[in-house]
């Protein structure tokens, strides 16, 4: 019996060697995707101890730190990576996501986990199918590890809390904001809890949050990517986009979500060389700005001239306040929603937000969201005026074209400003300067607008610069990115989340 113990023993040591030495080779911490796959191809690491890794990382810090980043982990994820170390074995052949994991947001449909929007009035609607951009993801066997939380039903572009699973955190600092309402997203994937991360934007909602988080975030234009099974906000502005560690990951995911292999073409380092940029003062110089953002914001100016950009600066807009504020988001959310409940059938979880209101299942804080939701009572094409398609509103036609016909007089490729003229708020503070430039432009006009890490400031919390492309210019916008990114390296994990051994205290 004694030798029976004896040999047990040693064969639990050998497994736990074994296991250490796997762990040794794989770190988790800003793992890309390309990297990930060659580890995969060496024989260096399983799937399935990538996503056990990945889930590990949830469990023992989100919740420990308060960060409250993920509300669901999918029962579903370890299966689906076993079958893909089968599949890998037998065939030696992997699809562009092989085994990457990926975080998706609350309003955007899972079959395996609820989708809640962020409201208490959804708590475990689970929906039939998954979001056609799911659907994309999985067909290239990335693996869905978890959904993440989200500012309730997308409110607010300052923060990120639920009614359903409360505050989101910046993962940088626990005492700041994440901004919104794609914080869940942007701090999971700041903390490495997955390689993709999926949010969406209507003002804000995925440049905003990468830019708190030293991220990159990509809102393409208008139409690009599919809204199919997204819990809409306003369904004439939403976009749904990555939020990720690095511009080539950015585009490799990107080329999934619109079934466009273009975009895993090799990206240019030199993209800079020769391309003209304007900047936009007039957006970001503001009087309530803070000087260590206009700062920072002035070094990304050097680093874009030492790349071989030539700069239009101060670059001006024909009209630019009159018309950016003449185009104001108009309010259709109630009809949007009906239309997205109305997919359920029978199943559905509520009948409409008349009976959100009725039933006060809302947070107190966004009351005059939900006042200005239920104000309109006609249907968007019989308000006045219509609140409608860019195609269709003379008001963001008007600033579109102003926008564009001031980029042909200077020949310019592309627009600059700080995504946040402010640096991210604390927790708690709804009041003080925030300086946020994410809503003026690209939501109205339909351009695309990529945000990437422009540094940090002294208390080491991260900043974004904003680069905004005519329409359709997504390729040029990830090139732009990627120079300026190669040569900046301005991308650091949070401390707090940097560590690989998961024995260690956060």
């Amino acid at each position: 019996m004694k030798i029976v113990r004896q040999i047990v023993f040693v064969l639990v040591c050998a497994a736990s060697a074994i296991a250490n030495a796997e762990d040794a080779t794989f770190n988790p911490i800003e793992l890309t995707i390309p990297q990930l796959h060659q580890m995969i191809i060496k024989d260096q690491v399983s799937c399935e101890k990538v996503i056990q890794r990945f889930i590990h990382r949830i469990q023992r810090f989100d919740q420990s730190t308060k960060l409250n980043s993920v509300i669901y982990i999918n029962p579903k994820a370890l299966n689906k990576a076993k079958k893909l170390d089968e599949q890998f074995k037998q065939h030696r052949k992997m699809k562009s996501l092989h085994c990457v994991p990926a975080v998706v947001k609350d309003n955007i449909d899972t079959a395996d986990m609820p989708t809640e929007a962020g409201s208490i009035a959804m708590r475990g609607a689970l929906p039939k199918d998954d979001a056609l951009i799911v659907q994309r993801l999985r067909e290239q066997d990335a693996v869905i590890v978890a959904k993440t939380n989200m500012g309730e039903w997308a409110f607010s572009p300052y923060n990120t809390i639920s009614s359903s699973h409360g505050e989101t955190r910046n993962a940088y600092d626990l005492s700041k904001v994440p901004a919104g309402s794609s914080g869940g997203t942007a701090s999971a994937i700041a903390a490495n809890f997955a390689i993709i991360g999926i949010g969406s934007d209507t003002g804000n909602s995925i440049r905003g949050p990468a830019s708190h988080l030293a991220l990159v975030g990509l809102r393409a234009s208008l139409d690009v990517v599919s809204l199919d099974g997204v819990v809409p906000l306003l369904s004439n502005r939403d976009v749904v986009g990555p939020l990720m560690r690095s511009v080539e990951d950015t585009a490799l995911t990107f080329s999934v979500l619109v079934n466009d292999k273009k975009y895993t073409r090799p990206l240019d380092k030199n993209a800079l060389k020769g391309k003209r940029i304007g900047v936009l003062r007039e957006l970001y110089e503001t009087e309530t700005a803070d000087f260590e953002v206009l700062d920072i914001m002035q070094k990304a100016l050097q680093d874009l001239k030492t790349l071989g950009a030539e700069l239009v600066d101060p670059f001006q807009i024909s009209n630019f306040e009159q018309l950016s504020k003449a185009t104001g988001f108009c309010s259709r959310f109630r009809f949007d929603l009906a239309a997205y409940l109305n997919d359920y059938g029978k199943t559905k979880p509520i009948q409409s937000l008349d009976e959100v209101v009725k039933r006060q299942l809302y947070l107190s804080r966004n009351q005059s969201a939900i006042d200005w939701a239920m104000e309109m009572q006609q249907l968007p094409r019989e308000q006045t005026p219509p609140c409608v398609g860019i195609k269709e509103d003379p008001r963001r036609q008007q600033l579109l074209s102003a926008v564009l016909r001031s980029m042909d007089q200077h020949k310019l490729d592309a627009i600059v400003y700080p995504s946040w003229s402010n640096p991210p708020r604390d927790i708690g503070d709804d009041s003080s300067p925030h300086g946020n430039n994410s809503p003026v432009i690209a939501p109205h006009t339909g351009q695309p607008a990529i945000t990437v890490p422009m540094g940090f400031t002294n208390a080491g919390l991260p900043l974004g610069l904003q680069i905004l492309a005519r329409p359709n210019q997504e390729w040029l916008l990830l090139n732009l990115a990627y120079a300026y990114e190669a040569y900046s390296k301005h991308r650091n994990p949070p401390k707090q989340f940097a560590l690989i051994n998961l024995s260690s205290k956060p």
